[in-house]
């Protein structure tokens, strides 16, 4: 099955990209430092910056403490020894960094011991394989529920599964990092991200009307619908763009290899698979019902499993590390992969070998987001904006789309959605309040220009663990690879993504629960 890919091997490895823009922005991306080394540019540059501008005296309030904002000199002799005091912290602080390396030690075992290659097995007979890519997509918007989860399951898996029914495994990746990252705010499932943004859209809305209310699912409908919309505009640009043009320029290497019979299942594979997850399954429900009684522990001080300061929320990587170590030790015995306790130890020994490059990447990339945000230049840069857009005065159509566009400008320098909401919602929310659009309306637009470019920013936290991913199928893979892949989902996010809220908006369904387009409503 891997011949599809092998195929002209060495005439292939000649032509290592395609022609067009996408094929210069992939020769130019990897033209770029290694990521590691261009996180530690980014630093050097965001010194400097903050020194320059550091004398000099904005009239912008900033909008976290009312005051005028100022660019704090990251080159003083405090800031450089807070630096330096802190810099340890600062790497094991970092949040994707613990997501990652607990949750691959768990996917780690059940990999290694085979058990996620029967689950896939399973899953390719049952699934049609033209549902293949709408599959992975919506899985990858669904993880949302479980915070990053996607990020280190479904990236990976995507492309397992597309490697094993016999298509380009880059093509997998990306189909889930569109679905993961690109639809992050496009979910049937109420998720974290609701009652995280509501808790910014509020008071921001109370700045102009001290008795608003935002209902934390104020966009669930228009949410919930879009992640059908993310599906199948993702599925149309991964079959009829992004593959084809993988096979075409992008061959696996030679030493991936992709086992060559998917179809059957041995009989102890398939005895092991059930006992694994039969075990699992009870276990999982016995912690299902221990999570959904009234009194549960894993609930917050109010009684709510969803907000964040709910243990659950807390527990989902160390749940997702349980349920991949368990089903993977116990198949792997029951199989015969492990013998003894130190072949599981050995299996994640091996998972860790694998990550070593995303933690030397994670560590200056800690480094950067630290001192990006010390700085205030992403505050300064998220104020001018908005205060460029209201001053434009636009058409509320426009207007709209010009929130999501500049949120989308914004996302590639500051890629955490709250902190983007924070400086924001009280600029863009009594703004459009005062124009007549409701603060539900605004919180909205913010949610589709803040998925939207997630998937193009090297900036993005896991951006350099998905250019990982990628180079175990095609060790040339670098950010130009990823970005030049990603361009089509981006732009076709945005674009469509924008016109289906402005249908939402002319065709009057409500965005979600107590929703309103206008203000008064």
């Amino acid at each position: 099955m891997s011949s599809h890919y092998l195929k002209g091997m060495a005439k292939a490895k000649e032509e290592t990209s395609s022609g067009g823009l996408l094929g210069w922005i992939e020769r130019t991306g990897n033209k770029l430092p290694d990521p590691a080394i261009l996180f530690l540019i980014a630093l050097f540059i965001v010194w400097l910056l903050s020194a320059v501008l550091a004398p000099v005296e904005f009239t912008e309030i900033n909008p976290r403490d009312g005051e005028p904002i100022e660019v704090v000199n990251l080159l003083s002799g405090t800031a450089m020894t807070s630096f330096l005091s802190n810099l340890v912290t600062t790497f094991t602080g970092f949040a994707p960094l613990g997501v990652v390396l607990v949750a691959m030690l768990g996917v780690g075992v059940a990999d290694g011991s085979g058990y996620i290659n029967t689950g896939i097995k399973m899953m390719l007979a049952k699934t049609p394989k033209f549902l293949l890519t709408p599959t992975v997509i919506m899985v990858g918007i669904i993880s949302h529920s479980a915070v990053d989860a996607g990020y280190v399951l479904v990236i990976p898996l995507g492309g397992i599964i597309f490697h094993a029914a016999g298509r380009h495994p880059l093509a997998g990746i990306v189909a889930a990092f569109a679905g993961v990252s690109g639809g992050f705010a496009a979910n049937p499932l109420p998720s974290a991200l609701d009652p995280l943004l509501q808790g910014f859209t509020q008071p921001a809305a109370q700045i102009i009307a001290a008795d608003v209310e935002v209902n934390p699912l104020c966009n669930y409908y228009f949410a919930a619908s879009s992640g059908f919309v993310i599906t199948f505009i993702g599925w149309f640009i991964t079959d009829r763009i992004i593959e084809p043009r993988l096979r075409k320029h992008t061959p696996v290497d030679a030493e991936v290899k992709v086992e060559s019979d998917m179809s059957t299942i041995a009989k102890k594979e398939l005895k092991g698979f059930i006992i694994a997850s039969a075990v699992t399954l009870i276990i999982a429900t016995a912690i299902g019902f221990a999570i959904g009684a009234p009194e549960s522990p894993f609930r917050d001080a109010n009684g709510s499993l969803t907000s964040f300061a709910a243990p659950i929320m807390k527990s989902i990587v160390p749940l997702i590390f349980l349920f991949f170590l368990l089903p993977g030790v116990i198949y792997g015995f029951v199989v015969g992969k492990y013998k003894a306790g130190k072949d599981v130890i050995d299996q994640m020994t091996e998972s860790m070998r694998g990550m070593a490059y995303y933690i030397v990447m994670a560590f200056f990339c800690a480094m950067f987001i630290d001192a990006f945000g010390r700085s205030n230049l992403g505050a300064l840069l998220a104020i001018k904006g908005a205060l460029f857009l209201e001053g434009l005065n636009l058409p509320g159509g426009i207007t709209i789309a010009g929130i999501i566009l500049l949120t989308g400008i914004v996302n590639l320098f500051v890629g955490s959605a709250s902190a983007k909401w924070a400086l924001l919602a009280p600029i863009f929310v009594p703004m459009l309040m005062q124009l007549g659009y409701s603060p539900e309306l605004t919180q909205a637009a913010y949610r589709v220009g803040d998925s939207s470019t997630n998937i193009i920013t090297p900036l993005m936290p896991y951006f350099p663990l998905v250019v990982v991913f990628c180079q175990q199928y095609y060790k040339k893979s670098g950010i130009g690879t990823l970005v030049s892949l990603m361009i089509p989902y981006s732009v076709a996010f945005l674009v469509l993504w924008t016109l289906y809220l402005v249908l939402f908006w002319v065709l009057g369904i409500p965005l979600g629960l107590q929703a309103s387009y206008t203000f008064p409503a």
